[in-house]
């Protein structure tokens, strides 16, 4: 891999512009989502607002990972999840742009880094991330997500998708 043309391919393939696309959009509307809900619709101070009677609407910030996991409640363990959050970015694009993977793998993996970069701004700006959106049902509570949550697990099923459908695509 000494060819500079060769570099140039793990940096911007066939599928780099959607996957960007697929980014900046996800990390827009996310963060748009936030900015709203904390700035305008001022959820903060509302508390538990029920919108149906499985989806409640509530502020938590998070400052672990899914689930909580990994709770880091001072700033330099949030600049840790960032750094995470940013080398896997890096991993994902470099396995988009060397694999030339198909438009599914494109969007997906966009979803992924979108989702993951949103919630790395959020850790930045709020000391973790927003999480909005609480689903329940019959006495069982889901975990609290929001917007880059939702694209990450779209991309995770996006790329299981890939995978078992396999090369004859």
């Amino acid at each position: 891999m000494t060819d500079p043309a060769s570099w140039r391919n793990i940096v911007w393939s066939r599928s780099a512009p959607l996957a960007l696309i697929v980014i900046v959009l996800t990390m827009a509307i996310d963060q748009l989502h936030k900015w709203w809900m904390l700035s305008v619709f001022d959820i903060e101070s509302k508390g538990r607002v029920v919108a149906a009677p499985f989806l409640d609407l509530v502020y938590v910030k998070n400052i672990g990972v899914s689930y909580s996991l990994f709770n880091q409640e001072s700033m330099s363990g949030q600049y840790l999840l960032v750094a995470f959050a940013v080398i896997a970015s890096i991993g994902l694009w470099i396995w988009l742009n060397w694999s030339r993977g198909s438009r599914l793998m494109a969007l997906s993996l966009g979803l992924i880094i979108g989702g993951a970069l949103g919630n790395a701004i959020d850790r930045l700006r709020l000391g973790g991330v927003a999480d909005f959106f609480s689903f329940h049902a019959y006495g069982f509570h889901w975990y609290v997500f929001n917007i880059a949550d939702v694209a990450i697990v779209a991309g995770v099923i996006g790329l299981l998708y890939e995978s078992l459908r396999g090369e004859s695509h």
